[in-house]
């Protein structure tokens, strides 16, 4: 089967590619940075250029639309002119909503807050409003906060804390939140391309089990080989050290400590469903403690 990538330089295009060349797929990259042209030879499309959330908040919002809406229609519009099969699009649950009450699945009404989150909801949106051809299939990927081997962000962030032997302050804040190990993600990908009885629509990608920080910072002291220390301060003191980092442009600020510290759970049952399966390949805690053993081997 002949596939085409966008964005396949980046963490989850150069896993997946590699993964789908061990299936003895055939993936291709398509670099959209110049002029390009969709291979009618091809089976499918993944579009996983984008432009990233960026927690600096340091780009225009002009640059979100740009590449995450109005790219994202240059390539369907070009899907629907082919003979291409299938459309696999990676928005994000950030399309939905930037903070989850309960646990999010597909039937949550759509209210983004940020430009990243309009912006993949826009090209959502447009998407949708598409009629496809018939043997025609559309996939609308939302994954949570995809991590593995070789990838950094937060999680690097939480591995040098306790590496260091440095206690985690923000043990005061309760919460549960859903993640996404790239091998659950390629193992997703690749049963909806061998399955051509799963309908299109938009799917959730998280792993089975939610997973606190709390609980987290305890799986990073397992797999560093370092005892985790846990500190209970103020939550208010906290969050004003935060908005000091607002103005200060300190690694705690507002944005990351959201990340760190509120509730995010994710439902993937309606992909389970779809695929007849009850569990998914790698369990939560497994995927997380993989993950962290890379950062201690580099």
């Amino acid at each position: 089967m002949n596939i085409i990538i966008t964005g396949v330089s980046g963490f989850i295009g150069e896993n997946l590619s590699n993964y789908l060349v061990g299936c003895e797929y055939n993936p291709s990259r398509l670099s959209l940075r110049s002029n390009w042209k969709l291979a009618n030879t091809s089976d499918a499309i993944i579009h996983l250029a984008g432009k990233a959330h960026d927690t600096e908040n340091t780009s225009s919002d002009e640059e979100y639309f740009e590449v995450n809406t109005e790219l994202t229609k240059k390539i369907f519009d070009e899907f629907l002119d082919s003979e291409i099969s299938d459309f696999i699009y990676f928005s994000s649950v950030k399309a939905t909503a930037d903070t989850v009450e309960g646990i999010l699945d597909e039937d949550h009404i759509s209210n983004p807050q940020t430009p990243y989150g309009k912006s993949k909801l826009l090209a959502e949106q447009y998407l949708l409003s598409k009629d496809l051809h018939e043997g025609q299939r559309l996939f609308i990927i939302r994954p949570c906060m995809v991590h593995g081997p070789g990838n950094k962000g937060n999680l690097n962030l939480l591995y040098k804390v306790v590496e260091k032997g440095i206690p985690w302050p923000l043990a005061a804040f309760e919460n549960e939140r859903s993640f996404l190990s790239i091998d659950n993600l390629n193992f997703l990908i690749l049963q909806i391309l061998k399955d051509k009885n799963i309908q299109s629509g938009i799917y959730n990608f998280a792993d089975d089990e939610s997973i606190s920080t709390n609980d987290l910072i305890e799986i990073i002291g397992k797999a560093s080989g370092r005892k985790s220390k846990l500190w209970r301060l103020p939550s208010g003191m906290i969050t004003a050290a935060a908005k000091l980092g607002d103005i200060l442009k300190l690694p705690l600020n507002s944005e990351r400590l959201k990340k760190l510290t509120e509730s995010y759970q994710v439902s993937n049952e309606k992909i389970k469903n779809a695929l007849r399966i009850k569990k998914l390949p790698v369990s939560a805690e497994e995927g997380l403690f993989k993950t962290i053993k890379s950062f201690k081997n580099t």
